[in-house]
């Protein structure tokens, strides 16, 4: 196939007049080809649409985007619209992929090993950041795995192919979803893509993140001799059944088949568990009212990130399940990797949550301050040695205020900003409107 545009070629922009030099090829899909480009000596992406979807109702989709602009620096939004002389239909400049954002299909194929923390981190972005979408009053249409890119090393992330996003409610232009990844009603034929389909798809791509696996193939995909319209169409659409349904077990993983989604599921504390049983459930059954919304899912990874600790034989990180160490008396159980006995780390609880005080743990004004919820942007606390004796381990004040130290025994004493309190059972640390106990 001859490529649209060619290297060296100028196109214009619009309405700045600038102009735009293609340099090369990076890809095509079902609606058009990406290159590289050059605008005002920065590299940019320019996606151009192949003439049967460059029609007048996608170009004013594509100007109404331009106008509102993106909802945040994570989406590789539509910057300016593009044309060129001699050239059909027209493409729209983008911000350039960084080369560190890698797509979650390679998460997939494991030629990435991100750490639970990056993909918790990653989850948490990805719904804060659809969440800002679906405030605007815009549904993206098409979450997949192949439009979310995240850095495997700390859970950046990066939203791609917003051509695909319109206003909530408004009339289908292009596709109608990714297989896969369409909730029930859309592949029934029942419905188009909203707000409201977005969000089960969001669910999906978080499964994908964390299982490695696909939420509805169990056995009854195993089954399948041919993958066609129709199958397809009974599995995802007319009878899905949640792998780990809890009331109905038949569509189980098969061992040898599934077992990505058999040794993820066990690794993952209860309330994770318990989030994802109520998306493929009630989710499926009550579209309307009982996805899982962007915050909660927000909430959960936040959660997840703070449940991390490390198994002191191989140090791979393994989760806090709160609700297993009561029912074993208080054993940490195995590690999932060695399965060596696990020790738990001193904890802190602040107000309904629980950090685990690792190493490595650092607190955020998202902990301790309500009316910053969601903020990590700076550091307030973190775990730190002893500077002369190294066995002892605190909790260093990183913020610009005092705290307040209530020990054990009753005595109270004031922490000042970069000094540490020992981590020790029973103290409470005044943050401020916030308080905090250390507990075993």
């Amino acid at each position: 196939m001859n490529d649209i545009l060619k290297p060296g070629q100028t196109i214009q922009c619009e309405p700045s007049g600038m102009p735009c030099t293609i340099e090369v090829l990076l890809g095509a899909g079902g609606q058009g080809e990406v290159y590289k480009a050059e605008l005002a000596g920065s590299a940019v992406a320019v996606k151009w649409f192949f003439p049967q979807m460059s029609t007048p109702e996608q170009r004013a989709s594509m100007e109404l985007l331009i106008r509102k602009g993106a909802p945040s620096e994570h989406f590789l939004y539509p910057m300016e619209i593009t044309t060129a002389a001699g050239v059909p239909g027209f493409g729209y400049v983008m911000p350039l992929r960084p080369k560190r954002f890698k797509n979650i299909v390679d998460l997939m194929k494991r030629t990435i090993e991100p750490t639970f923390r990056a993909l918790a981190t990653a989850g948490l972005n990805l719904s804060h950041n659809y969440l800002l979408l679906h405030s605007q009053g815009l549904c993206y249409r098409d979450i997949s795995f192949g439009n979310a890119f995240f850095d495997p090393d700390n859970g950046d992330i990066l939203i791609a192919d917003n051509d695909n996003v319109s206003v909530d409610g408004a009339p289908v232009l292009g596709v109608l979803g990714t297989p896969r990844f369409m909730a029930p009603e859309i592949v029934r034929g029942e419905a188009m893509p909203s707000t409201q389909t977005d969000l089960f798809s969001l669910s999906v791509l978080i499964f994908y993140m964390l299982m490695v696996a696909h939420p509805l193939e169990g056995k009854k995909e195993a089954e399948i001799k041919a993958l066609d319209l129709p199958a397809m169409t009974k599995l995802y659409g007319k009878e899905p059944i949640f792998i780990f349904d809890p009331n109905d077990d038949s569509n189980r993983p098969v061992p040898g088949i599934h077992d990505n989604a058999l040794a993820f599921w066990r690794i993952y504390p209860q309330f994770l568990r318990d989030i994802f049983i109520h998306a493929f459930t009630i989710g499926i059954k009550d579209p309307k009212n009982g996805r899982v919304r962007e915050s909660e899912w927000r909430g959960e990874m936040v959660r997840l990130r703070d449940a991390i600790f490390y198994c002191p034989h191989c140090s791979l990180e393994n989760f806090y399940d709160s609700i297993a160490v009561k029912a074993s008396g208080g054993n940490a159980g195995l590690c999932w990797a060695c399965a060596a006995q696990l020790r738990l780390p001193p904890r802190i609880r602040i107000g309904k949550s629980v950090v685990m005080l690792n190493h490595d743990t650092q607190l955020f004004p998202h902990h301790v301050d309500d009316g910053r919820l969601y903020d990590f942007s700076a550091p307030v606390a973190a775990v730190a040695a002893h500077p002369t004796n190294p066995s002892v381990w605190g909790l260093k004040n990183l913020s610009d205020q005092k705290w307040f130290i209530t020990a054990a025994d009753g005595s109270v004493k004031e922490v000042e900003p970069q000094r540490s309190v020992t981590l020790a059972v029973g103290t409470r640390i005044q943050f401020g409107k916030a308080g905090g106990e250390i507990r075993l």
